[in-house]
């Protein structure tokens, strides 16, 4: 237990192996995708169908709204899977782990019966709303816009890093709707975007890999009904936090690097060095600690509780053990590489830069821990 923390110990109960069991059984029988040594550069629209006839998206939710009602125990044992089995889990991702709890929490009756429900089953996919061009880390500054007009909002501005935004829906937009004051966090609002909107223009941006699952969204006087209003015009600021906790917690914050200590386990099986041994124990000593504390995490969510400030830490030390990962592996390699260990650490080297940025960067998170403390 940490002084002004909760890490109470939580195990996972022995009952969930046979979901376990379920889950593994699925993904072998998956054999048209490639593994990912990172969780966000996968996706796959007919996966995420296939995942969803499963009851395995939404599984937490109220069965009410179409969701499983299953526990937050539950779904951990199924996100440990997907991201040790490298699953393309983009599309629906954002939309499972936190723009379906944002709006279960926030959200009018009319929107969660309008909008949860192609969420549970893999066909409605969304995007997260909140950097800039020009930002930084600052997200107090957006510039984003939207004004009243008769019936609802006129936006205008752009969004960065919008992960798939070129294959999702929607995107759940963190605006501003009111002039800025000396609280910087006053006058945000959230939105719900249609992404393919009437004056919405979405824009690759190419990573170190190649890849175009970033993009660049540009608003140019969009409508946005007032049905699509998140919460209180005005709340958005302590809706985004909310929504962060979610994104901060999961094993996706220490296991985008699970590929790769994987196939080095692998590589070692017929004979290690001593200083191979030696650093693959370290790896793993160091992977199961930071796992008990997200169960402990998960066990909080379980009983109601939003642990934002122990969120903040599991993310910022497990960045920094996803980041070690390549960097200390490549340094150990076996004389002949396998195969399945180049690739996977060639993938994740490309990747790594992006690990201690996606969710907040280490400095913004040391300044959420250090509020949360009482530090100042």
């Amino acid at each position: 237990m940490f002084q002004g923390m909760n890490f109470a110990p939580a195990q996972l109960p022995g009952e969930l192996e046979a979901l376990r069991r379920e889950v593994r059984e699925f993904l072998n029988a998956e054999t048209d995708w490639h593994p990912n040594s990172d969780f966000n550069a996968g996706a796959s629209p007919e996966f995420s169908k296939r995942f969803a006839a499963k009851g395995w998206i939404g599984m937490t939710w109220p069965k009410a709204y179409g969701g499983g009602g299953r526990s937050f125990l539950e779904r951990y044992v199924i996100t440990e899977e997907l991201l040790a089995a490298g699953a393309p889990v983009g599309c629906h991702w954002i939309a499972d782990r936190q723009s379906g709890p944002l709006l279960l929490k926030f959200g009018t009756e009319a929107q969660k019966q309008a909008f949860l429900p192609g969420i549970i089953s893999g066909e409605s996919f969304y995007s997260i709303g909140m950097s800039e061009p020009d930002t930084g880390s600052d997200l107090a500054s957006i510039r984003t816009s939207a004004v009243q007009v008769p019936g609802g909002w006129c936006l205008n501005g752009s969004k960065i890093w919008t992960s798939n935004a070129h294959l999702n829906h929607f995107m759940v937009t963190l605006v501003r709707t009111a002039p800025a004051t000396d609280n910087r966090h006053e006058g945000m609002s959230q939105f719900i975007v249609p992404i393919h909107a009437d004056g919405v223009t979405v824009r690759g941006i190419d990573n170190l890999a190649g890849e175009q699952d970033f993009n660049q969204i540009f608003f140019d006087d969009v409508f946005i009904p007032d049905d699509h209003v998140v919460g209180e015009p005005g709340n958005g600021w302590a809706q985004v936090m909310s929504e962060l906790a979610y994104e901060r917690s999961g094993p996706e914050r220490f296991l985008s690097a699970f590929r790769v200590l994987a196939e080095f386990g692998k590589s070692l099986q017929n004979g290690a060095t001593e200083s191979q041994a030696r650093l693959y124990g370290q790896l793993v000593a160091h992977l199961v600690v930071l796992r008990r504390m997200s169960i402990s995490i998960a066990s909080l969510l379980e009983e109601g509780l939003m642990p934002d400030t122990e969120a903040a830490l599991i993310k910022d030390l497990g960045n920094s053990y996803e980041r070690l990962v390549p960097e200390v592996v490549r340094l150990y390699l076996p004389g002949q590489v396998p195969k399945g260990l180049a690739q996977a650490l060639e993938e994740c080297v490309l990747h790594a830069p992006s690990f201690t940025l996606r969710g907040g960067t280490r400095e913004i998170l040391r300044g959420m821990i250090a509020r949360g403390l009482g530090l100042r």
